[in-house]
């Protein structure tokens, strides 16, 4: 039995957020010179991080780190209030590269908590977006992560409960963790559109199909990355196996024993390059038919940060 075709999933790759958040670096660094600071990684993947570094980006874990005055980046994962607050106190130029996606749901948990209700927030604990959303209401924040905790979570009054999550959750652990709460807490408030945001939903569903057609699927991503996490639990649990890998050199060639047909799908924070040398390599092996399964197109775009846009257009550059 000889492999005899890849599946493309398609969205797959960068979403609208990254894709702004990783143009924000490229931007300041042309804009006032390296070095530039970047308080954690302006998206999770090493390829991304390892790229921008060589172009002068510096990554740094705290603004403590920062030099007092300098251009510091926040990532697209988001920043607590304190840490804004720091980076004031030592007078840093600062440009938010936060997803206006994940904006969004710091400013549910701002409004909610002012209408004096306990928060429920699903997500992983210690990810960079939930240490950043925890921090704009932490005395009104619990965070649950499981089916298990959302049947344990206690709060001050039932009847003033609100929910957020994470935005790259799996949508199906999600829906059911959010059915428990509201079993528990029927007059639950829920923001007026899905946290889960759009590029999630799409390259899950996107990977479905392809579970449907293949038997192994390759994820393409780095393993701090949530949602490439996620899209290799949804791969799995639709019935095929599934291997999140950082690029083609983690190919392991027992996987692919008789096996016809793979899937192949990347991260919303992973660039098509590996996309692309993942191919590369299946081909080098033989295969000659690649086809793409897309049951959405992606036109989303984001604007770029309002204080980047002004200074660039202060100082006569472009911001496309």
């Amino acid at each position: 039995m000889k492999l005899k075709e890849l599946l493309l999933a398609k969205p797959r790759g960068f979403c609208a957020g990254v894709d702004r958040a990783i143009d924000v670096v490229h931007m300041a660094l042309e804009l006032f010179q390296p070095p530039v600071y970047v308080r954690r990684e302006i998206v999770h993947n090493k390829h991304v991080i390892q790229s921008l570094a060589a172009k002068g980006a510096v990554f740094v874990d705290e603004i403590d780190q920062v030099p007092a005055g300098a251009v510091v980046i926040f990532s697209a994962h988001g920043v607590s209030p304190a840490v804004r607050a720091r980076a004031e106190a030592k007078h840093l130029r600062v440009i938010d590269a936060t997803c206006p996606l994940v904006t969004k749901v710091h400013t549910e948990a701002v409004r909610f908590a002012r209408e004096g209700r306990s928060i429920v927030l699903v997500g992983h604990a210690g990810h960079d977006e939930i240490v950043g959303t925890m921090g704009e209401a932490p005395e009104h924040t619990q965070l649950v992560g499981s089916v298990e905790e959302a049947e344990k979570v206690q709060v001050s009054d039932p009847d003033r409960v609100a929910i957020t999550t994470q935005t790259t959750l799996g949508v199906d652990d999600t829906r059911e963790i959010i059915g428990v709460l509201r079993r528990r807490f029927p007059k639950l408030v829920s923001p007026s559109s899905d946290d889960i945001c759009y590029a999630t939903q799409n390259r899950q569903w996107a990977v479905k199909l392809l579970a449907k057609e293949t038997e192994v699927i390759l994820v393409l991503g780095s393993d701090n990355s949530s949602n490439s996490k996620r899209l290799r639990e949804v791969a799995e649990m639709s019935g095929a196996r599934a291997y999140l890998i950082e690029d083609a050199s983690k190919i392991d060639p027992a996987w692919l024993e008789k096996v016809q047909c793979v899937g192949i799908t990347a991260g919303a924070s992973a660039p098509e390059h590996l996309v692309q040398d993942v191919v590369a390599y299946f081909k080098g092996l033989g295969v000659e038919q690649v086809e793409e399964i897309e049951p959405v197109e992606e036109r989303v775009t984001f604007n770029p940060p309002p204080e980047l846009a002004r200074a660039m257009a202060k100082r006569g550059f472009g911001t496309g």
